[in-house]
């Protein structure tokens, strides 16, 4: 691990645990270059699209409280908000990619995670609300339930829902109904130009150079992306998740149940968690402008290995290295 990571020049931190016992916690690289802070394995790390799961479950939570089902219409919440969104899409189309609506940030488009994408000043995205005018006037790129296709605006839209229903802000209702059940003490959406301490700035390349993401990302996540963890509180997430601690252990199994196959990622899609291709591991990824994170959990074997970096593409190869490592196949290091 300690020479991949001086190879790749890796920042970040990396968790393995087999059941209770932690097999390996260490950390990489500098959370603040400029201060030569050091990464520990308790610096908090933006984890980018990882908060999808939690959003999912924010969503189902709600649900199992009666304030909407999966068949609920995402227009009944709306109203005349964002009216190219088509009036038959639903709450589990979302969840799944499957709704077919436009995407501000559309994942099949020819453009570098490092490209300024954003058409509106960063700084305006700083509540789920004011995604509003990010989202407005993005045509439908096909009819709901056809396939799918991943779309960042989707998971902005069920945190709309869930504000508007919930009558709690998003960031609020996260951290109610997810974090603080799962024991995530550390994990929390920060503010991208007042990060706290512990919190790791994210860089746009690996090296020396310095400039950050602070200019490329909304100043505050929703349900698409933003918050921030630990390599702890992932730990934490897997197991109060597969405890049924957070919701039902029923409706666990829904949300990992497969929905679509994505043959170009060589896994299959749940309801906010990413599936292995054949194998029963979870998994939920995060990959964005100064932000790279993967985790991956096997609950047949008790297996977790987490992987973040404060690059943009730093995770990959430490996380590589876990799944031939840990599933036993040739290493190709």
């Amino acid at each position: 691990m300690a020479r991949i990571a001086a190879e790749s020049q890796f920042s970040g931190a990396v968790r393995v645990d087999r059941g209770a016992q932690t097999e390996l916690a260490t950390a990489f690289g500098y959370a603040d270059r400029r201060h030569k802070i050091a990464n520990t394995v308790q610096t908090q790390f933006a984890i980018a699209s990882g908060v999808k799961g939690l959003t999912a479950l924010a969503v189902v939570s709600l649900i199992q409280d009666g304030l909407l089902s999966l068949d609920s219409r995402a227009r009944s919440v709306l109203g005349a908000d964002l009216p190219l969104i088509d009036d038959a899409v639903t709450i589990e189309q979302l969840l799944a990619h499957r709704s077919g609506i436009g995407d501000y940030f559309d994942e099949d488009a020819d453009q570098e995670i490092t490209d300024y994408v954003l058409p509106i000043p960063v700084h305006r995205l700083d509540r789920t609300e004011g995604y509003l005018s990010l989202l407005d006037g993005l045509p439908a790129k096909f009819p709901p339930g056809e396939r799918f296709s991943y779309c960042n605006s989707g998971y902005v839209v069920l945190a709309l829902v869930a504000e508007r229903v919930s009558r709690v802000p998003f960031a609020d209702l996260v951290l109610q109904r997810v974090c603080q059940p799962a024991g995530m003490e550390d994990t929390a959406f920060l503010r991208s130009d007042e990060l706290p301490g512990r919190a790791a700035v994210g860089y746009l390349s690996t090296g020396d150079a310095s400039r950050t993401n602070v200019l490329h990302l909304p100043v505050v996540g929703s349900g698409d992306g933003g918050i921030y963890s630990t390599v702890a509180d992932l730990h934490s997430f897997w197991t109060a998740l597969f405890a049924g601690r957070v919701v039902s252990t029923d409706w666990v199994s829904q949300l990992i149940r497969p929905r679509s196959d994505v043959p170009a990622e060589s896994m299959r899609y749940g309801l906010g968690f990413w599936l292995h291709a054949t194998g029963a591991a979870v998994m939920l990824e995060g990959y964005d402008a100064g932000v790279s994170f993967r985790t991956v959990h096997d609950p047949g074997a008790a297996l977790t290995h987490t992987t973040i970096s404060n690059t943009s593409d730093g995770a990959w190869p430490l996380t590589r290295h876990l799944d031939q490592l840990l599933s036993n196949e040739p290493n190709a290091d």
